[in-house]
């Protein structure tokens, strides 16, 4: 199977020369940790069999968030955090997306813009929140930070999982319609307005190079229904641990180009992509957020300093009906594998099929013997 580190191999260092004085750290780290993820480079040990005495190497993982081989753990960690977050109210999904002519301003400029993104985007839905033809009271969010299309163009938006209903000031539950939380053409218009007024004032340079034309066209941003607030947290787990491509959906590597899958937004259908190994690295790259850089982020009564206020809303709505509505299709989600095979699984015997006793520490290093790994 032919993996992103196969790709990274081959053709990085043609790659690094052309564009090396252009490259941020982060994307020469970022290479160079999935290059040596899981090979002899990281170390890792040795595993015998007791019945028939094979040897079996297993190499550490790289542990870079951006490594498709290394978030399965963290996944299901994440998701057992969340439940003392959950409450037994009807969810939504809300997704704010920049238009495409701010794109290439916060590919240049990704902390600055992915920051605006969030903060605006949750003012936003707090201000027509605290609107009694609405909610009435504050919100929860969960929002998840997604730049990737499907065939890895580059499309920044973000993703919040909301309870539906907000906490008023007298400290009662106000419950939002069943299939409704927010007028969507308002709470766009809203977004445009504090993002504009946010960016001018952080950013006057980039402000002055945006087209007066965005500020007057129609931004996008979708609101639905997704169900319990568990089948919710579920939906959501992908968008915060997944790379932007994963290794099983690339299918080849030959004549210098790459071919992967992807499935189509618009029909749901399976397609392929073949783009020039260098126009690949550079999509996948694009990708890479700024080193230190939070992409889940809470709000409201969901963050950090909100916990008790919380715990105690939780109780308040114990028992109260929660619409088990079917969440929509996530087939496309990205295969997540083991974070540290070397350290976290029970090993089989290839040829026997008796578990392995764990033994020798392999030191990292460069260069090593032809070896069994997985």
């Amino acid at each position: 199977m032919t993996e992103l580190a196969d790709v990274f191999h081959r053709y990085g260092p043609q790659y690094r020369a052309k564009y090396g004085d252009k490259m941020l750290p982060s994307h020469r780290q970022v290479m160079r940790d999935i290059e040596r993820c899981r090979t002899p480079a990281l170390g890792g040990h040795v595993y015998e069999c007791p019945a028939c005495g094979e040897s079996h190497y297993l190499y550490h993982s790289c542990r870079n968030r951006h490594c498709p081989k290394c978030q399965n753990d963290k996944a299901q960690q994440w998701l057992e955090k969340q439940q003392d977050l959950l409450l037994p109210v009807p969810y939504f999904l809300l997704t704010f997306t920049l238009p495409s002519e701010l794109r290439e301003m916060a590919r240049s400029h990704q902390k600055l813009v992915y920051h605006l993104l969030f903060r605006t985007s949750a003012d936003a839905m707090q201000r027509l929140a605290s609107d009694e033809r609405f909610v009435g009271g504050q919100l929860g969010m969960i929002g998840v930070l997604h730049t990737w299309g499907r065939n890895l163009s580059y499309h920044p938006h973000v993703h919040y999982l909301v309870p539906g209903g907000g906490w008023a000031a007298d400290d009662s539950w106000h419950p939002s319609r069943a299939n409704f939380l927010l007028p969507v053409k308002a709470l766009s218009r809203i977004f445009r307005a504090k993002f504009r007024d946010a960016l001018r004032r952080s950013a006057p340079d980039c402000f002055a190079d945006v087209l007066a034309k965005v500020w007057k066209e129609e931004w996008v941003v979708h609101s639905k229904p997704v169900g319990n607030g568990l089948g919710a947290v579920k939906y959501l787990a992908p968008y915060v641990f997944r790379v932007a491509i994963s290794n099983n959906r690339i299918l080849k590597l030959d004549h210098d180009k790459v071919t992967f899958r992807y499935r189509a937004s618009d029909t749901g259908k399976l397609k392929t992509c073949v783009l020039p190994a260098e126009e690949f690295i550079r999509r996948f790259l694009q990708h890479v957020l700024p080193k230190g850089f939070v992409k889940v982020r809470y709000y409201g009564f969901f963050s950090s300093g909100s916990r008790k206020r919380l715990a105690a809303l939780r109780h308040q709505l114990d028992g109260l009906p929660v619409d088990q509505s079917p969440l929509p299709d996530v087939s496309d989600t990205d295969t997540l594998t083991t974070d540290d095979p070397a350290s976290n699984v029970v090993v089989h015997c290839p040829s026997c099929g008796q578990v392995m006793l764990r033994g020798a520490v392999i030191p990292p290093r460069e260069r090593s013997p032809p070896e069994r790994c997985e």
